[in-house]
């Protein structure tokens, strides 16, 4: 969490130690128990929720960045992340829209001009997959609110953003066919119906339940158990797990599920 001194000292001084006009943003979508949501950040003095991000720091490259922006709002370290697309319009940011009293006021500056902070930017752009149950989501100093948002009631959002959530999307859903990303959003064990509702649920389209998953055992993901899932009577359904050495391997080259 950054002191009021700190984040002076960012705004004066931030140039010094983070690349000016190059920014992360980070669309971080939350699956647990059927459910897909967003998580969005709402900055001070700002009408509008907006994807979480931030600047570069001169030592660290980009996926070091997009990981440290994604573990400071949901306390997670090493998740998942996909470099999707780059976005550079002149007039993405709006500086015009920005109050310019209630800004110099916040920061303690005696101008709005010339500060680093108001140049365009170039904004890299990451997806990242995690179980919004065991995340601790944190405010800073520059944010008041931080919350999930059920992906059918997201709000408008500022900037570009609803622009990169939508290239967001498009992009998780397509790697999703080519990429087997699921491993940190199911337990260690689990049922083929569980798998399935997964991926139903972040391509939020139906799946054949009978051929979905004999794909991903046909292509040595799964590994089926000697265990079964008490439910009911009559309802034992065999455990899987995933096969690892397999899984990296998949990450690595890539699949074909569709």
């Amino acid at each position: 969490m950054q002191t009021e001194e700190e984040f002076k000292d960012f705004i004066l001084n931030g140039h010094l130690y983070y690349i000016p006009s190059v920014t992360i943003d980070c669309a971080i979508f939350g699956y647990s128990n059927r459910q897909l949501k967003l998580l969005l950040i709402k900055h001070r003095n700002r009408d509008n929720w907006s994807l979480p991000g931030g600047y570069i720091k001169r030592s660290e490259n980009l996926i070091e960045a997009a990981n440290r922006n994604v573990k400071d709002r949901t306390g997670v370290d090493n998740l998942y992340l996909q470099q999707f697309k780059t976005f550079g319009g002149p007039d993405r940011i709006q500086f015009d829209k920005f109050d310019k009293t209630k800004w110099t006021e916040d920061t303690g500056l005696p101008s709005w001009e010339g500060n680093w902070l108001i140049n365009p930017t170039v904004s890299v752009a990451f997806y990242a997959i995690t179980d919004f149950s065991k995340t601790e989501l944190h405010t800073d100093i520059s944010t008041e609110l931080c919350g999930w948002f059920e992906i059918s009631n997201v709000p408008v959002l500022e900037y570009d953003h609803d622009e990169i959530l939508k290239e967001a999307l498009n992009s998780m859903r397509l790697h999703l066919f080519h990429y087997p990303i699921g491993f940190n959003l199911l337990p260690e064990k689990f049922t083929l119906s569980e798998i399935h509702a997964l991926y139903e649920t972040l391509l939020q389209k139906k799946l054949d339940i009978s051929n979905f998953p004999k794909k991903l055992i046909a292509l040595g993901l799964l590994k089926k158990l000697n265990e079964k899932l008490h439910i009911g009577a009559h309802r034992s359904p065999y455990l899987y797990s995933f096969n690892k050495q397999k899984y990296e391997q998949a990450l690595k080259d890539g699949l074909v599920l569709s």
